[in-house]
């Protein structure tokens, strides 16, 4: 794919939509206005407000519920410039209305290796920036990093130098005490016993996350949207990671754990991509891509949609985007759609639309 223009322009003929319909021919498109937001919402934060304190997170009140009157938006941005991504994938989405709202922002700093081991710092930069902009009442970087400590993957990125320049506070989850987490727990998980959460989590009125567009070698076997929540749960002091990589089911225990929070959205950096190992380390390819979207689920059908158009390893390649573990069970537990029919594509370019196509050709071939 080539680079786009740098000075798009966004007009209401630059917005494509590509609707995944099964049987309808790819010429059916359909403009939409520019700015148009998302039809799912997040809970009022005056209800977060009204609520008791309490120790645990109930599922009724975090779980989101899927919308079958609509179908969940994924924003497509063709570019190898991750601060123009950035910019045009918010573009795309619509105004944020974070003035005066508590944010909380999850990156992936599993550990300090360069994009896409971990979330690259333009990236980064450019969207701690862009929310600021909406004027906030506070914005924090919330992570925990793992196997090595938190505090020196942010060091060695230069993450906490970063958001000491821009005033963006860092809470490290390896420091919480206890009190600081809830613990998340309901009938039918995979989890022995529930698992617990950071407080700062259930409490902000905003949560907005940033991923990478990976394979993951050591059980996941991709790591987007959903794997990024495994880094809510703590490490230090806990035996939830030994339960989760000794089980059969990581897969599905993953998914469980975006039950506990709803990111108002999350931005998926697939500029640079892992087609085989990581999360780390990996067999490395260019897709120039970057994806945002307010359904997890969506989203990381798309991003195994690319996993696939680049050629990948065999857990990706032989078997469906919707029989993958972890989408069975988000569409079970109802964390967005459930089929390639509810999603459609959205670019700003032709080369976008153009790459969208591909995507929903191999969308449409695994249903």
């Amino acid at each position: 794919m080539q680079e786009v223009n740098k000075d798009v322009k966004l007009s209401r003929r630059k917005f494509i939509r590509i609707a995944s319909f099964a049987g309808i021919g790819l010429s059916s498109f359909e403009l939409i206005s520019c700015g148009t937001k998302d039809d799912t919402s997040k809970r009022d934060a005056s209800d977060q407000a009204a609520e008791p304190e309490t120790n645990s997170v109930q599922e009724s009140e975090q779980a989101p519920t899927q919308n079958t009157t609509s179908k969940s938006k994924v924003y497509l941005v063709v570019t190898d410039n991750r601060k123009e991504g950035v910019n045009r994938c918010l573009a795309l989405l619509g105004p944020l209305g974070y003035a005066g709202k508590t944010v909380l922002l999850k990156p992936n700093f599993n550990t300090a290796d360069p994009a896409p081991g971990s979330t690259h710092n333009d990236t980064l930069e450019q969207l701690l920036l862009e929310i600021q902009a909406t004027g906030p009442a506070s914005l924090t970087l919330g992570e925990r990093s793992g196997p090595p400590l938190t505090e020196n993957v942010l060091k060695a990125k230069g993450v906490d130098e970063l958001c000491q320049r821009l005033g963006v506070s860092i809470l490290n989850y390896d420091k919480l005490s206890p009190e600081q987490w809830v613990k998340f727990e309901r009938e039918g998980l995979h989890w022995k016993d529930g698992f617990q959460i950071p407080k700062a989590v259930r409490d902000a009125d905003i949560n907005v996350a940033t991923c990478m567009l990976k394979t993951h070698g050591f059980g996941g076997i991709f790591s987007m949207s959903l794997k990024l929540a495994v880094g809510l749960v703590p490490r230090r002091g806990y035996s939830y990671m030994s339960e989760l990589h000794g089980s059969s089911n990581m897969g599905k225990m993953i998914a469980e754990i975006n039950l506990a929070y709803q990111p108002d959205f999350v931005l998926m950096d697939g500029i640079d991509v892992f087609v085989d190992g990581g999360p780390d380390q990996g067999t490395r390819k260019k897709a120039n891509v970057m994806l945002l979207s307010r359904d997890r689920v969506a989203l990381d059908a798309v991003g195994l949609a690319v996993l696939k158009e680049l050629g990948s390893n065999n857990a990706i390649m032989k078997t469906p985007v919707f029989q993958q573990e972890q989408m069975l069970r988000a569409v079970d537990l109802g964390l967005g759609v459930s089929k390639p029919e509810e999603i459609e594509l959205i670019s700003d370019t032709a080369d976008g639309e153009k790459y969208g196509q591909r995507l929903s050709e191999i969308l449409r071939a695994q249903a």
